[in-house]
């Protein structure tokens, strides 16, 4: 240390001022080329700065100039005065930009340009410009082309190609000011570069005389030292003339040569002492090394079973549990795989384990080792050869230790099975003593999971409930803040869905909120106020901004004596109310629909009978109280045909049937009443047929027609078309009445619902017409839409299902053969069950014969005189039902033996039985009953006629 100590003395008072001096020509050296190097850059910066100022003027003035000749031109191209105006104003900017730029010359290029822009600005803007735009609102367009002609053109390309040479030479000028700049710069780092190596060659001479003064001596005492620290004798040299550092070095050295020659042998002795002390340590050393691996051991095994018991704690995930479980379980007893499983769910996870060999483990929970695990309750393990495809590359034999753990619940249950397995040793006593203490923490975890799941499932539960009870339920707490609320509350409150906008709100937060969807604010929040402090408080109603009304009750909640909270209940009851509003505007209605009628059937009935009228005032009179019970009755029918609806109990007789007829038959009875209308039918389909009920589709056209001749107050043409389209037959009825507003449309088919029209007020109606066609229109899997516009008229359109009917007589497919014995006749006007009947009685051997009629089933049967009739009562042909054809049979000499099986919907058994039937059959009923029936009456009679009477079916 000494030495150094020295060295860097001496080094230090050589070298100081050889220092300083390099240091001054460096600073002085690095300020000359700062100051230069800043002198050429402010030089190029000032003129480039000039330089593109300039270049900026002249391309704005060319940018200005451009607009300003292109919105004339567009002017005289378009008479566009705002391209005018906007050429007038870009006059004054380019005045502005000429002054900036005549305030930069300093070229005589500069100058130059500057007198030919001025040149140019007079020419085109103060004469050019102005010339031809006089010309031109003067309708003058050939002397503008003559201005254009005659070398204004010329000058403006002139010019413009001036302009661009100009802003060539200040590009070319800048490229300039950059060669100038990198010149200089060069030249800067060149002679920098020559001032470097000057200062190095001076250093580079300085540094040798100073090495060769200084590095002998410093040789000598490197060597020295080299010798003194192999063990060898060395010769310290010193010059005794020299007073500087090294010679003061050399004495020291000397000096310091001989005290560690003396103290050499004290180190010796030092030495074996240590050695000994050594010796002594490394068995210490050895010992506590055994005792800090079994400490290791100990934390590492702590650690393991601190991780399985966070991994317990940290989630009630209970798939996430079981994972953490297994890992952490064959961490922790060092086993090669594992599995554990739900005895009750079938809930796993696995460690080490394909999932083809996890299912096998769980489809044969319950008959492996469960049973000898739920007996005993504790852990055991098996010991068994190891299976190929555990062996891996091994062909040695090998055994494998499984450990068979039980997972008990609080109850003493299995809850849980764990196995682990080890390949390289089995598990001692106290391992297994350790590993049951394990599991009774596990089951702890398992059961607060299944106590946190049922909770959580019973709170979801309760959440369902509340969610899906129509009425919104609002929880607040003594303070007024809200502690729970239902989905339909935010319906009510927001209109949308469920959105925790409130739940958890203070008293001023909320109530805030409501003001903004209420209109009577005040006294709802003052209700709630007295509902938190009176239990006793009455319900309320209040209304929403969007038209919805809403009834609050209130009740308090309690646990125990300690009041809770209260209870809102919020019950939309906007149809109630629309409803009892409809069903007062209904029974002012009816009572004006019933009275009228009774008011001239009284009327009229009173004059004839207290007055002496003649025989046609008379014969008026009573038309006239005919038509008005007719009205009565109509009226009645729709009363209880929406009952009847509403109850569900409206049956159809639905049979295949022709529109055309019925809207015939409409069209002529409402004639009647529409003598300024015109009815017209217009009809291009060869096949109306579809499946339904005749009086129930009678009775919709009925409204509808009937509807169209009200509505049309001033008469006109009432359009009635039948057509196909997109596979449906349709009916449109067409009007050129009143129409029907946007706004009522989509209320129109609801019960007792009127316009709101003084115009439709007037003329009268219950409001339930339509809504029985849109009834019967679904009934028949149909539909009716609107199509008006207010004031000119609307289009109803009725949709029917199109059915394709290709009914042919059975005679054509009956076949006379040795095979028939017997003749069967079926009158029934349904085609679709004749169809059905011909065919069951055709493949039970009878030949059969078709009537859709009563007349020409009589008049078929006097020709072939059948062996048995199936006869419908109720038949379209309102000539003679099945009544009337039984009533003919009997009084007939050829058909008064023929036995008669009915076949109908009617149910008067009796009635038909004391007309003859010998089978009465209700629809619907197995085609196979009405062919046995009719084979045993004809076996048992042999051909003869007579009735009997089965019993009934």
């Amino acid at each position: 240390m000494k030495i150094n100590s020295y060295i860097r003395k001496s080094i230090s008072r050589q070298f100081m001022a050889l220092i300083c001096f390099f240091i001054l020509l460096f600073i002085i050296g690095g300020l000359v080329l700062v100051y230069w190097q800043n002198s050429v850059n402010n030089e190029y910066v000032s003129n480039r700065e000039e330089l593109v100022e300039k270049q900026a003027l002249v391309r704005q003035l060319e940018t200005r100039l451009n607009d300003a000749m292109f919105n004339v031109r567009g002017y005289f191209a378009y008479n566009n005065t705002a391209l005018k105006e906007s050429a007038e104003s870009q006059q004054a900017e380019i005045e502005k930009l000429i002054e900036q730029f005549d305030q930069r010359l300093e070229t005589e290029e500069d100058t130059l340009f500057s007198t030919e822009l001025a040149s140019f600005y007079r020419f085109y803007f103060d004469e050019t410009m102005p010339e031809a735009i006089a010309y031109f609102e003067s309708g003058d367009r050939e002397e503008v082309a003559a201005i254009a002609n005659n070398g204004a053109t010329e000058r403006v390309n002139s010019f413009q190609g001036e302009m661009a040479d100009y802003l060539q030479s200040v590009s070319n000028s800048l490229s300039g000011e950059v060669s100038k700049l990198t010149t200089h710069i060069a030249i800067l780092q060149v002679g920098f570069l020559i001032y470097i190596i000057l200062v190095l060659i001076a250093v580079l001479l300085i540094g040798r005389v100073m090495v060769k003064r200084i590095g002998k001596p410093l040789t000598d005492f490197a060597v020295a030292a080299n010798e003194v620290a192999k063990g060898n004798e060395a010769e310290i040299k010193h010059d005794k003339k020299r007073q500087d550092e090294l010679a003061t070095l050399s004495v020291a050295f000397e000096r310091m040569y001989v005290s560690i020659q003396e103290k050499e042998q004290d180190l010796l002795a030092q030495n074996e002492e240590l050695v000994a002390q050594q010796d002594e340590l490394q068995a210490q050393q050895f010992e506590l090394e055994k005792m800090l691996e079994t400490v290791q051991s100990n934390e590492d095994a702590l650690l393991r079973r601190n991780k399985l018991i966070n991994g317990l704690s940290s989630s009630l995930d209970k798939q996430e549990v079981l994972e953490s479980i297994i890992i952490n379980m064959c961490d922790v007893i060092k086993a090669d795989r594992g599995i554990i499983v739900e005895a009750d769910s079938g809930d796993f996870a696995a460690f080490g384990i394909s999932n083809e060999g996890a299912e096998q483990f769980k489809n044969h929970l319950h008959t492996g080792m469960y049973h000898r695990l739920e007996k005993e309750k504790l852990s055991f393990t098996i010991i068994r050869d190891l299976d190929v495809s555990e062996k891996g590359y091994h062909l040695e034999k090998g055994r494998v230790h499984d450990l068979y753990i039980p997972i008990l619940s609080a109850a003493g249950s299995i809850t849980a099975i764990m196995m682990l397995s080890r390949f390289a040793c089995g598990f001692t006593e106290l391992e297994m003593d350790e590993f049951s203490t394990l599991a009774k923490q596990i089951g702890i975890s398992l059961d607060k999971i299944h106590l946190f799941e049922q909770t959580e499932k019973d709170r979801l539960l309760n959440t369902d409930i509340l969610n899906n009870v129509q009425e919104g339920i609002q929880l607040i707490s003594p303070n007024g803040d809200i502690i729970h609320a239902n989905s339909k509350f935010y319906e009510i409150m927001t209109g949308k869905g469920m959105l925790d906008i409130f739940v958890g709100q203070k008293w001023q937060e909320w109530t805030g909120q409501l003001k903004e969807k209420l209109e009577e604010t005040d006294d709802l929040i003052a209700y709630i106020s007295k509902s938190m402090r009176d239990s006793s408080a009455e319900s309320f109603t209040y209304k929403l901004k969007e038209d919805k009304i809403v009834k609050v009750y209130s009740e308090h909640l309690y646990r125990g004596d300690e009041k809770f909270g209260t209870v809102l209940v919020y019950r939309d009851i906007t149809m109630e109310y629309e409803v009892d509003k409809m069903k007062s505007e209904f029974v002012s209605t009816v009572s004006h629909e019933l009275r009228t009628p009774l008011a001239s059937i009284l009327g009229f009935t009173e004059l004839i009978i207290n007055r002496d009228l003649k025989p046609e005032r008379q014969k008026k009179y009573l038309n006239t109280i005919y038509g008005e019970a007719k009205r009565l009755t109509a009226l009645i029918n729709d009363f209880l045909d929406v009952q009847r609806m509403e109850a569900g109990k409206q049956t159809y007789e639905k049979k295949y049937i022709e529109v055309l007829p019925i809207m015939e038959r409409v069209v002529e009875n409402q004639a009647v009443n529409a003598t300024k209308h015109h009815i017209t039918i217009h009809n291009t389909e060869k096949n109306s047929f579809i499946l339904g009920d005749r009086s129930k589709i009678e009775q919709a056209f009925t409204n509808i027609v009937s509807n169209a001749i009200k509505y049309s107050p001033e008469g006109g043409t009432i359009d009635i078309s039948l057509y196909q389209e997109d596979g449906m037959l349709k009916v449109a009825v067409k009007d050129q009445g009143l129409g029907i507003p946007e706004s009522a449309r989509d209320k129109l088919f609801t019960k007792f619902y009127r316009i709101d029209n003084s115009d439709r007020r007037k003329i009268g109606g219950t409001g339930l017409g339509l809504a029985i066609v849109k009834e019967i229109m679904l009934a028949h899997q149909g539909d009716i839409t609107i199509d008006s516009e207010y004031g000119k008229g609307s289009t109803f359109t009725m949709s029917f299902p199109i059915v394709e009917w290709n009914m042919e007589t059975s005679e054509k497919d009956a076949v006379a053969d040795e095979k028939v014995r017997y003749k069967v006749m079926v009158v029934e006007d349904d085609y679709s069950l004749a169809e059905l009947i011909i065919q069951e009685l055709q493949e039970s051997g009878f030949q059969v014969y078709y009537s859709k009629n009563g007349m020409d089933g009589i008049k078929k049967m006097e020709e072939v005189q059948p062996d048995a009739l199936v006869l419908d009562i109720m038949l379209e042909d309102s000539r003679m039902d099945g009544w009337d054809i039984m009533k003919a049979m009997k009084d007939s000499e050829y058909l008064k033996n023929i036995p008669i099986v009915v076949s109908t919907a009617l149910d008067e058994k009796e009635k038909g039985i004391a007309l003859g039937a010998i089978d009465y059959l209700v629809k619907p009923y197995p085609p196979s009953q009405l062919s046995r029936a009719i084979m045993q009456t004809l076996l048992k009679m042999g051909k003869i006629g007579q009735v009997l009477i089965p019993e009934e079916q």
